[in-house]
């Protein structure tokens, strides 16, 4: 086990709870993984994956997730594919003949693929050693992102029951917790559970009618690298442009971005260049950036497990890190008129239905199991649906079963050599610029002659030197050769069909979809409005507590515990925010004694306030004198 580990991944030790989790999947019991963002859960199924000797199944909802996985694995030299409803058919048949070639130790796949009795057919040919659920807490009807399509998993059950079956997820309730071991028809199901604690995170929450003020302060006071999350694409830039304009390095990220948009800003984000990202929801998932100090949520998440897997984005270092929630007095209606806005009317989901079909040019009895690009704002502006609407009604309609939309397709320009290595050698009538072409493309890129590479024309116009429509004409004169099979970038939404088309009155949206779901958000959301605006009670209490774990002392970290502290005699971060100004205008060598006079506080609240700046290097203290850092 630590063989493997140090072989692949140049650890010596593991971190918590993932020794446990493996010792107990290589033993042979189905288990249960509870651990929170940012544990390390691939690990988990990454390691007996290679000790067992044969093919593990990875069960996934996130593509963006399935391609950064399978490429991290092949950069350690293990082989694995992935197969998911946003690859084309060519890209399926190739990752299929390398499972039944036995070039792959691990297999990603959509949930949707489970329905396919072709793809079901060929997995009984497969070695399969382990199976394994990640993000489990979509296969419960109480999971707070249920997908049905996740219920099929139970086909691989009993397709391999003998196959040890491994179930991970970062949040589950008590109730979710149970209720993934039943549908995944787990045996003596092993339990092993982190707790949600984080010894390092500070959960505070700032009321003020002014956010965009609020999220300037927060940011101008602090250090590192930080997450604004909001849940408006067009607030993503109108916060990004207002940051940039007061002198703070900010971006803007969502899921309808381009992805070399989207791949450039995550990249400089990730590297520093970027200090702020402005995001929707669409971020994060999959970025292990260990330095981040700040995760501001501008607008309240509609649970308590978002936030939490947010939140929990900072301070994956073990350093000191903050969780901010701001409110304003109007949050708590917003946030109650997501209920009624996250499930229109019956009508007028079966209306989106047709008209999406139609829109589309899918015939009754057609379209299933196939992806059509989905021009979503014309589609909008044609029959008067703002996109929320819309994208609720489609959530509904995946959720019944019949179509589903595809945002975070992986769908970057690929390539694929088509021609044997040695036949590279003689290729006439060739221009100078496709021939140049080609050499590049082989210097940059891996595995061209054995499948779909992912390509960046920017990267190859850059490489070599030359405009991008040269290196566009230069994949098309390649593609006419038959030299290169060429897959281009699409940057559109798509819409899968999960069924056939049918009439609308025959589409059913069950109860378990629309009344049990609906119920469940209220809940949800009221859980939220209760951690936002109570007052007096510890923040990682309510937390603990909502995800099953008692803890009877206070964090003495959140906003309610340093309040508590100070005696009702002020906010302590109120009290920093003053020192921190004092200093920005008396940048010079300041006593304790000059403090004191300037910024009136108890003696002790002071000292504690001058000693917590010092730790996170914004003061230093030399011979008895405070100053700027």
């Amino acid at each position: 086990m630590y063989a493997t580990l140090k072989k692949y991944w140049g650890y010596d030790e593991f971190r918590p709870l993932q020794r446990e989790i493996i010792e107990s999947v290589v033993a042979g019991r189905d288990t249960l993984g509870l651990m929170p963002t940012g544990g390390g859960k691939s690990i988990t199924f990454q390691v007996p994956g290679m000790m067992s000797g044969g093919l593990t199944v990875v069960v996934t909802p996130l593509i963006s997730l399935m391609k950064d996985q399978t490429d991290n694995l092949k950069r350690r030299g293990i082989r694995a594919v992935s197969l998911h409803s946003g690859m084309g058919q060519r890209e399926r048949r190739l990752a299929e003949e390398k499972l039944l070639n036995g070039n792959a130790r691990f297999l990603y796949v959509s949930p949707e693929r489970l329905g396919n009795e072709r793809f079901m057919t060929m997995l009984r040919r497969l070695p399969v050693k382990l199976i394994v659920a990640d993000e489990a807490h979509c296969i419960s009807q109480w999971g707070y992102d249920f997908r049905p399509a996740y219920l099929k998993i139970c086909r691989l059950r009993r397709l391999f029951p003998d196959v040890t079956m491994l179930a991970l997820t970062a949040t589950a309730t008590p109730e979710v917790a149970a209720d993934i071991c039943a549908r995944l028809e787990m045996k003596e199901p092993q339990m092993l559970r982190m707790s949600f604690s984080r010894s390092n995170l500070n959960y505070l929450v700032r009321s003020g009618e002014s956010k965009i003020h609020e999220t300037f302060h927060i940011l101008s006071r602090t250090r590192g690298s930080a997450i604004v999350y909001v849940r408006s694409r067009k607030r993503t830039r109108e916060i990004a442009e207002y940051l940039q304009s007061a002198g703070i390095s900010a971006a803007h990220y969502h899921a309808g971005l381009d992805y070399a948009l989207k791949e450039e800003r995550q990249n400089a984000w990730k590297s520093g260049e970027t200090r702020v990202i402005v995001a929707t929801n669409a971020f994060g998932m999959g970025i292990d950036k260990p330095d981040v100090r700040v995760v501001i949520h501008y607008d309240l998440p509609p649970s308590l497990e978002e936030y939490y897997q947010e939140a929990g984005r900072a301070g994956r270092d073990g350093l000191t890190s903050y969780a901010v929630l701001l409110t304003n007095p109007t949050d708590r209606g917003v946030l109650r008129r997501r209920v009624s806005e996250a499930f229109p009317a019956r009508e007028v989901i079966l209306k989106i239905y047709e008209r999406v079909c139609n829109f589309l040019h899918i015939s009754l009895e057609e379209g299933y199991d196939r992806l059509y690009e989905f021009a979503e704002e014309r589609f909008c502006g044609t029959f008067g649906y703002q996109p929320r609407q819309l994208h609720a009604a489609l959530q509904i309609l995946g959720r019944a079963g019949y179509m589903e939309l595809l945002e975070e397709t992986d769908r970057r320009s690929r390539v694929m050599i088509g021609v044997r290595r040695e036949e590279l050698y003689h290729l006439p009538g060739l221009s100078r610029g496709a021939e140049r072409l080609l050499a590049a493309m082989l210097r940059r890129y891996t595995g061209l002659f054995t499948e779909y590479v992912p390509i960046s024309e920017e990267q190859l116009a850059a490489d070599l030197g030359e405009d991008r429509q040269l290196v566009y004409d230069s994949i098309l004169e390649l593609g006419r050769a038959r030299i290169i099979s060429f897959i281009p970038r699409s940057g559109a939404p798509m819409i899968h069909m999960l069924t056939r088309r049918e009439e609308p009155r025959h589409v059913t949206i069950g109860r378990d979809v629309y009344e049990t779901r609906r119920e469940m958000l209220s809940r949800r959301i009221e859980a939220m409005v209760g951690y936002a605006f109570s007052q007096g009670k510890c923040r990682e209490n309510m937390l603990l507590e909502y995800f099953g774990e008692k803890n009877e002392k206070r964090c003495g970290r959140c906003d309610t515990c340093r309040a508590r502290r100070t005696g009702g005699q002020g906010d302590p971060q109120r009290l920093i925010e003053r020192v921190t100004e004092f200093f920005r205008t008396h940048p010079a060598d300041v006593d304790f004694r000059i403090l004191e006079y300037n910024v009136p506080d108890t003696r002790k609240n002071l000292s504690e306030c001058l000693s917590f700046l010092c730790d996170q290097g914004f003061l230093r203290l030399e011979n008895g004198l405070y100053s700027l850092k």
